[in-house]
Order: structure tokens, then sequence, then C-alpha cells
């Protein structure tokens, strides 16, 4: 199963706690969440379904490549963390 994580951080703003869901995409495993957590939608997505500037998501340790349609593929025992992303300089 897929397990999506949110960052102590991410939960003061927004009630995501952890998820264990099938999914085979970034896209699907985040429909997933926004099911129970709808609130996360506006906060991770812009208008247009894109993940926002100040979000950061990796899958296996790696950073998701596709931002914009969010069709990463996804391994069914694949660990997704989602966290607040450091800007500034």
């Amino acid at each position: 199963m897929v397990s999506v994580t949110f960052t102590a951080h991410l939960q003061r703003h927004v009630d995501c706690p952890r998820h264990v869901l099938q999914a085979a995409t970034l896209a699907e495993a985040l429909e997933q969440v926004f099911k129970t957590s709808p609130r996360a939608r506006g906060y991770l997505l812009d208008d247009q379904g894109a993940l926002r500037a100040h979000v950061a998501v990796f899958i296996d340790g790696q950073r998701a490549r596709d931002r914009q349609h969010l069709s990463d593929a996804l391994r069914p025992d694949a660990d997704v963390h989602v966290l607040q992303a450091l800007t500034g300089g």
C-alpha cells in the first residue's frame, strides 16, 4: 500500500493525517487524500491543479517530477512525503 505522510508543519494548517491507500500515480493518491481532507486541496494545489510553489512532494526519497499534472508513477508500496518547501536566501 502507498503511504502518504504530511509534515507536522502542514498538519498545523490543514487536517491531513497519514493515509495508507492504493494509487498508481501521485494524482490518484492526492485525490484519495482530498476525499477525507478536502481543505488540503486548496493548500497543496493551485487553480489549475498543479502543486503550489510552497509545497514539495517526495516519492521514495526523490522529488516529484511532474508538478503540473502529478503524473509521477507510484510503486505499490511507495512512501510519499508532502512538506512545506523552503524559500528565501
